[in-house]
This record gives C-alpha cells, sequence and structure tokens, in this order.
C-alpha cells in the first residue's frame, strides 16, 4: 500500500457511492480524478458531447488553476445555470495512475469508492467565488493577446486533424469547433 491520496471527479449524476470506469476519448474505461477541486467543477461544464472534452485550463506558475475563455463569455456561456456534484475519493496511490500531459489528473481503471460528495448549483458562482478566493484564474477573451489565442487555435486545429474530423462533420465537437472558432475549421476543410 502507498500514500492516501485526496482526489475529486466532476459529474452531473447524483447519489454514486462507487465511481465505475467509464469509456472516453482513450484506449480504456477510466474514472478521471485530479487533485484540485476546483478543477474536477470544470468537468460538470462540458461544451461537447462524450467521448470528447473541451475544458480549456491550465496552471500559472503559482500552480493555480486558469480557465481558458477562447472566445467572448465562454466560461459564462458553458457553466451559468449548470448544478452537479463533485465526488471526493480517498484513493491508495496504487489505485490510481498518472494522466499523461496533466499533472494534476489521475486515472481509476478498477470502481473507486466515494468518501463525500459536494453540491453545486450554479458552477459559473460557484467559479467567481473561487476566483474572488484566489483558487482560481479566469484567463478573459478580451485579456487575451492575438499570438495566445492563435496558439489555442492551433491545439485545436490539430486535435480536429488527429480525430479525422472531415469523416464525422455532424459529431458535435465539429459542429462546436465550426460555430465558435470556423476560421479553424476553414482551415482545416482547406488544408486536408
Amino acid at each position: 500500500m502507498g500514500r492516501t491520496m485526496i482526489l475529486y471527479h466532476g459529474i452531473n449524476i447524483a447519489n454514486i457511492k462507487i465511481l465505475e470506469p467509464k469509456q472516453a476519448d482513450h484506449d480504456r474505461p477510466c474514472v478521471y480524478m485530479t487533485t484540485f477541486e476546483i478543477v474536477s467543477s470544470f468537468y460538470l461544464c462540458n461544451a461537447v458531447e462524450r467521448p470528447y472534452y473541451w475544458f480549456p485550463y491550465g496552471f500559472t506558475k503559482e500552480n493555480i488553476p486558469i480557465y481558458h475563455e477562447l472566445y467572448p463569455n465562454a466560461l459564462k456561456e458553458v457553466s451559468d445555470g449548470v448544478a452537479g456534484y463533485i465526488y471526493k475519493v480517498e484513493a491508495d496511490e496504487s489505485q490510481v495512475i498518472p494522466f499523461k500531459n496533466i499533472p494534476t489528473a489521475r486515472l481509476a481503471t478498477e470502481p473507486i469508492e466515494v468518501a463525500d460528495v459536494k453540491f453545486i448549483d450554479n458552477a459559473y458562482d460557484y467559479f467567481l467565488q473561487n476566483e474572488s478566493k484566489g483558487l482560481l484564474k479566469i484567463g478573459r477573451f478580451e485579456d487575451k493577446s492575438k499570438q495566445s489565442l492563435e496558439n489555442w487555435y492551433n491545439m485545436i486545429y490539430e486535435y480536429i486533424k488527429e480525430k479525422n474530423m472531415m469523416t464525422t462533420p455532424d459529431c458535435l465537437y465539429a459542429k462546436f469547433v465550426q460555430v465558435k472558432f470556423p476560421q479553424v475549421w476553414e482551415k482545416y476543410l482547406k488544408e486536408n
């Protein structure tokens, strides 16, 4: 047995006692968890349908989560009025594996017991409260540099190219990109 880790899982389903692995956009069913409660709350507000995800976040140099708005009022649009639950688990580190490219994320491939739960009645209000406490930064669209936005748009382009979304232009992720980032979709169509 290793050390115990406190991890969080955000979802819109009530009364969960055991978190069960589900198939997602990866090679096997997993339970996705994070070491940050606030980061788990992003997962209450997915702008696209699973198995795809839309959570443009990262961390500041001080290791504070930052949600990046990539179009005007993005965070409010996806989270205002959204309710859900943050499940807390106490996992032995041997029960979870790190997730590539996200140091605060952990995956469980086996069911994992819930230790506690917190109800969030409005995710947007929750984000603003955490921002006022210094536990979250919101990188607002209007404050982003042109270069920063270009970097994000390039990541979106690479993702839709990797997923070959030209063959599934009606999936919700492709539709989301077509509506919110039409320049990215046009570039994708032109170059592929």
